[in-house]
């Protein structure tokens, strides 16, 4: 079986377009639209990476993100953001988060990084 990966993020649009890019590369993905969706996957099936967005209504990725260290401390997670927020992109960073994507993203950028880091 692939490596898996969970995608959460509120916008529809953007969990289609990368469940369909990463299960063309022959990962096994998970979606999730919100944090209590994230948590409930990362606890039954154990994704070796998250790409969780930061701007999530009801429970905002930091929350999320600590959340994911407690299931899993060695979860890896590459954050996606609207933002331009320093201080925001900075405290993941501390949370134990990879690096971060600012939206709009190459998607073969987050291919690239996905691919080095699942395999790390």
């Amino acid at each position: 079986m692939g490596n898996k990966i969970l995608i959460v993020d509120d916008q529809y649009g953007i969990r289609i377009l990368l469940n369909e890019v990463f299960q063309r590369e022959g990962y096994v993905t998970y979606q999730a639209a919100n944090g209590m969706q994230a948590l409930e996957i990362a606890r039954k099936h154990h994704p070796d990476l998250v790409l969780l967005d930061m701007k999530i209504p009801g429970m905002d990725g930091i929350e999320i993100l600590k959340r994911l260290k407690e299931i899993d401390p060695d979860i890896k997670v590459i954050i996606m953001t609207a933002y331009g927020e320093l201080d925001m992109i900075q405290e993941t960073k501390e949370l134990g988060a990879l690096m971060h994507f600012a939206k709009p993203f190459d998607i073969d950028d987050l291919r690239v990084a996905v691919k080095k880091y699942i395999t790390a």
